[in-house]
Formats: C-alpha cells, sequence, structure tokens
C-alpha cells in the first residue's frame, strides 16, 4: 500500500496540438493511480481557434497553459519546448512518473530517455500514434477507446447584486487583484487564477460561472479587457476613485 510518505510526484505534460481536451478527466483520474499530481503543463499557440477546448478547461483543472508560436512553418516549437521542459524536470525535480499526451511520434526519444533515466512513463494518444512513440511508454492509453468527459451539471448564474452582497467573494477577488496587480492596477486572469488556486478551494462554477473571466464580467464593479496576446486582465473600480 502506498503511503503519502512514499507516493510518488507525476509531472503532465500535454501536447494540445495534437491531443483533445474532451478526454482530460480520464488522464488525470488515470494518472492519480501512480501518485500525486505535482507539475501540470499543456503546450500550444493558443491564439488559435482548435485550441479553444483546451483553452476552457485549463483554470477547472489547474492545468498551466505554456504559449508557444508558430515560428517557422513545418516546425512545431511545442514538441522542443515539452522535451527541454521535461528534461529540466528530470535533473531538478523530484519527479518518478511523466505523464505524455500526444500522438505526434516526435517524443519517442523522450520517453526512451526518460525511462533510462528510471522513470515511469505514461502516454495517452489516438489510435494513430505511431509505434515508434506507443512503444517507448511504459503504458500507453489509446484515447478513442475512453469514455469522453461528460458536462457536469452547473447553478443558474447569480446577478450581480447577489455576487456583490457576497462579502466573502467580494474581499477574495478585490484582495487577489491588489496582490497580482501591475502599477496601473491591472491583473492578468491567469495569474488571478493561479493566485486563488495557492490559497483557496475557490470555484466560479459554484456562482454559475464556468470561467473566472465571465464572473469579474457579471459584477459592474470591476473592469474587464483584453490584454496582449489575447490574455484577459481585469481592474477594480474602486481603484480609479
Amino acid at each position: 500500500m502506498t503511503t503519502r510518505s512514499d507516493e510518488q510526484h507525476i509531472a503532465l505534460f500535454i501536447d494540445a496540438d495534437n491531443a483533445p481536451a474532451k478526454f482530460i478527466e480520464f488522464i488525470l483520474t488515470d494518472l492519480a493511480k501512480y501518485g500525486s499530481l505535482a507539475i501540470r503543463r499543456a503546450y500550444g499557440n493558443w491564439k488559435n481557434e482548435y485550441l479553444k477546448g483546451w483553452e476552457e478547461c485549463l483554470f477547472d483543472k489547474a492545468i498551466q497553459p505554456v504559449q508557444q508560436f508558430d515560428m517557422t512553418k513545418g516546425k512545431n516549437a511545442t514538441d522542443m519546448a515539452m522535451t527541454i521542459d521535461a528534461m529540466d524536470i528530470l535533473y531538478q525535480k523530484d519527479i518518478g512518473v511523466f505523464g505524455l499526451v500526444s500522438s505526434d511520434c516526435d517524443f519517442a526519444p523522450l520517453a526512451t530517455r526518460l525511462r533510462a533515466e528510471g522513470k515511469t512513463v505514461v502516454g495517452y494518444g489516438s489510435r494513430q500514434t505511431p509505434e515508434a512513440f506507443t512503444n517507448a511508454c511504459s503504458t500507453f492509453s489509446y484515447l478513442d477507446d475512453k469514455p469522453q468527459d461528460q458536462p457536469e451539471a452547473q447553478p443558474k448564474p447569480m446577478d450581480a447584486n447577489t455576487l456583490k452582497g457576497d462579502t466573502r467573494l467580494m474581499n477574495l477577488l478585490r484582495n487577489t487583484i491588489e496582490a497580482c496587480a501591475d502599477d496601473d492596477g491591472w491583473a492578468l486572469m491567469g495569474r488571478i487564477g493561479q493566485h486563488i488556486r495557492n490559497h483557496s478551494s475557490f470555484d466560479p462554477r459554484n456562482y454559475g460561472y464556468k470561467r473566472l473571466s465571465d464572473l469579474f464580467e457579471a459584477i459592474d464593479l470591476f473592469e474587464v479587457r483584453q490584454a496582449r496576446g489575447g490574455h484577459k486582465s481585469v481592474r477594480d473600480r474602486k481603484r480609479k476613485a
């Protein structure tokens, strides 16, 4: 029986360009059998519309998005970034299990190297994934055969007056913005989400909103704008007074 003291730490790397988001619940549940998920990262060019499916579940699943621009046609920057980060973590962190989500055979050398270092490599991808990658993993699950995530029933969105009347919620949001804001009072939504996850069990879905940005936009006490790179940022309107 595995105890908390000898539980293995897991690093999850997702090639969002080559894996659908609809299986993320299965992936996280399956990896939990190996230990505790310490690192969760998804790589891709988040400006692309086809990654919207991933973008919507990043906050819910506490997955860190890593931006990769398509600098050169025919070259996949995501593959290179994932490989470099995985190797950095191999030597810098106490990680015993690596989860690799992709259908790209370019990750075969990475899986082989990780296993040579005594690590367990758990792969996930489609039936079209080349054997070079599937065979390099300790175990590989074909996502085509797995049940897709089912949407959960969500409470009806609370109106602005109800939200503003929740003192605990308003204090949490305002204090978090203050902790993450720049000199002009603007805070990136991603930083706010990360800060909240580190300090509370807050979930916007409990208020009827799928995303944190939707919750802020529903409250007229905050300004929300599109920041550089397509990311949203928010500011407390009280700051302008």
